[in-house]
């Protein structure tokens, strides 16, 4: 059964959806960052490994474990940023999908759209919380070298 669509109401509903598409913008920006904070990371661990498979020396051993612990924190972190980031880009699409529905046809989502985007952007704010702890960490543990050396 073909749906009776107004041209006008698709074009408002592609205008209505349009904004919360450039906070997809924003989180696949951010998924790319931290994507790339983790990757370092996992490369860190690696050598950090590497070298603490070599070495004989009980004090860089320590040293060595201590930074691995620290780098599996950072990691569970930034693996829990992009969980959120993703989270939220379902959210954000499910958004779009219910206010495009809504403007052109009879389904009744609006407070569905509503509650989608407002967790969102809660989920954004998480991961943006995610993304602030992960950086402290790494600077406090760059301090802890500096003071070491």
């Amino acid at each position: 059964m073909p749906l009776p669509i107004d041209p006008s109401a698709v074009t408002h509903g592609i205008q209505l959806a349009v904004a919360p598409v450039f906070l997809l913008t924003a989180v696949s920006g951010m998924i790319g960052a931290v994507a790339g904070r983790l990757a370092r990371i996992i490369d860190r661990a690696r050598a950090v490994e590497n070298q603490a498979r070599a070495s004989q020396d009980n004090e860089f051993l320590a040293r060595a474990y201590t930074e691995l612990g620290e780098l599996r924190l950072r990691g569970r972190i930034a693996n829990g940023c992009i969980a959120l980031l993703t989270l939220c880009a379902f959210l954000i699409g499910l958004t779009i999908i219910f206010l495009f529905l809504g403007e052109t046809t009879d389904f009744q989502g609006n407070k569905l759209a509503v509650a989608g985007f407002l967790c969102g952007v809660g989920c954004f704010l998480l991961a943006l919380l995610c993304f602030l702890v992960e950086t402290v960490i790494a600077t406090r543990l760059l301090n802890f070298h500096l003071l070491k050396n």
